[in-house]
């Protein structure tokens, strides 16, 4: 039934297999029974092996079992869902907070409960899939704008006679490792009475100097921005939330669908969330490791004439251009003992195709030292 799809997908480098990790996150991990070096991973504190981390979610366990039953409005709101809720409130500084089960669930939870046919959404174009699905399922008018350029995004708002109008973009672009200019795009809401949703779904816990995201490493402060953050990666569990107003929580409580049909998350994983944003709150030294490491690593590629794409952070992607080319350096890496997953589309647009680095606090001079290495020689 979908063998010449199957065969079409395998001849433009495009078919997907999933590899084995054996064992925990970390710095290096056993990779379809090879040990590598781990420069994929989302866990950029190196709190998802935590000791602390992992016995608030075998505590949680023996308070509350493991399942939550149900969705949050039927028997599913148990006591570590509120208790995770104040703490997200707290760290990012909110009215109110409510967690989903996923990121993509919370961008389109968001999206569909507060934008309808007579809104009009705005979206940087390297955006991640669950915001574009997000607007699509929304049935707004859709309006992408050019990466990061604010003049065109005022130029559509300028246009806009739309009921609501919602501007929606990555924190810190996930297959790029730039940041969005939210100080320019803020500056832009009360002219066109529109609302602001960033998604910090790669800045959580990793930007501001207490790790609460891109508002706060960027300085800026306003009514009308909800902010969409996730808490497997940063965070090192799983799950994600929108954080904002209490109006805000409120409506998505009625009216969003992922939100109302979604059974809750495990207990043992709230647990983990508020022990790891503790720890992200109070020890600063995580992210000071992760940015010496991130700017030891940049620098190592661009001495070897490799382009990074501008990235300004932990994400560093490196330009290959062609998907099979990009499979085929990510598989000579791991061979050489380094584990780096090649990225193409739809997840990048054609002939972008790169090799995704992403650097954490958990890895060793050492480490980043050898990939380096091995990255140079296969890049040859």
């Amino acid at each position: 039934m979908f063998t010449e799809e199957l065969s079409r997908l395998t001849k433009a480098g495009l078919r997907r297999s999933l590899r084995l990790v054996e064992g925990p996150q970390g710095p290096r991990a056993t990779i379809d029974g090879k040990e590598a070096i781990l420069l994929c991973s989302n866990d950029y504190l190196g709190l998802a092996n935590h000791p602390l981390v992992k016995q608030a979610a075998i505590e949680a366990i023996d308070a509350w079992g493991v399942g939550a039953g149900a969705s949050r409005l039927i028997s599913g709101n148990m006591t570590a869902h509120a208790r995770l809720e104040e703490s997200i409130r707290r760290f990012k500084g909110t009215e109110a907070a409510l967690i989903f089960n996923s990121g993509y669930h919370a961008n389109v939870g968001c999206i569909t409960a507060i934008c309808s046919r007579d809104s009009e959404v705005f979206s940087d174009r390297l955006n991640h899939a669950s915001i574009v699905d997000a607007c699509l399922l929304s049935r707004a008018a859709f309006r992408r704008y050019p990466h990061r350029d604010v003049d065109s995004l005022e130029r559509l708002l300028k246009k806009s006679r739309a009921k609501r109008k919602l501007v929606a973009t990555d924190g810190i672009f996930s297959m790029d490792g730039d940041i969005a200019p939210i100080r320019e795009i803020a500056g832009l809401l009360d002219r066109y009475d529109a609302m602001l949703l960033i998604d910090d779904a790669h800045s959580t816990g990793v930007l501001g100097d207490r790790g609460r995201g891109t508002l706060e490493h960027l300085g800026v402060s306003h009514p009308s921005i909800i902010q969409m953050g996730t808490l497997g990666k940063a965070v090192g569990a799983f799950g994600a939330f929108i954080a904002g107003s209490v109006e805000l929580i409120d409506i998505l409580k009625s009216k969003s669908r992922p939100f109302i049909y979604t059974t809750a998350l495990p207990p043992s994983i709230c647990a983990a969330s508020i022990k790891a944003l503790e720890i992200i709150e109070q020890e600063p030294g995580l992210r000071m490791r992760l940015w010496e490491n991130t700017a030891f690593f940049r620098e190592g590629l661009l001495k070897a004439s490799l382009d990074t794409l501008g990235s300004q952070t932990q994400i560093i992607p490196i330009a290959v251009g062609q998907a099979q080319r990009a499979m085929e350096l990510s598989s000579r890496l791991l061979e050489k003992g380094v584990f780096i997953q090649g990225i193409r589309p739809p997840t990048v647009p054609e002939g972008t195709s790169r090799l995704r680095v992403s650097v954490t606090a958990a890895h060793s001079r050492e480490d980043l030292t050898s990939a380096l290495s091995a990255i140079r020689e296969v890049f040859q």
